[in-house]
């Protein structure tokens, strides 16, 4: 099961979306697509994304949007618990795309990163 946790206005989301498809899963293995912004993520589950990726939390946001600004999550006495609360609360705070494959994760900012999930594909 390859999971994607997809924002569609987002070309970067669309583009990995579309390598998925079109080239890294000829076998046709079962993709779920998870609209973030609609069906958020909660506290419990961004902590087991966050696992899977690897990286801090704050890898996981977004600081480019505004209520990054708003909420001062530049802050960096803010706990990392402080911070899963802003993006579940927020979940335009969470990059995109993140796509999970084999207990893997990464953020698929370039779309190419994607590639990293499939070692079928590896030079």
């Amino acid at each position: 099961m390859i999971t994607i946790y997809h924002n569609p206005r987002c070309s970067k989301s669309r583009g990995a979306c579309e390598l998925i498809s079109d080239v890294y899963n000829p076998s046709n293995e079962p993709v779920e697509i998870v609209e973030y912004l609609h069906t958020p993520l909660s506290v419990v589950q961004l902590k087991q994304l966050n696992q899977l990726l690897g990286c801090t939390v704050r890898e996981m946001i977004r600081d480019s949007e505004q209520v990054y600004k708003e909420l001062g999550l530049a802050d960096t006495s803010l706990t990392d618990a402080q911070l899963y609360e802003a993006i579940a609360a927020h979940p335009i705070l969470l990059q995109r795309p993140i796509v999970v494959r084999n207990g893997r994760a990464v953020i698929g900012r370039p779309p190419e990163n994607v590639k990293a999930l499939f070692p079928e594909f590896a030079n």
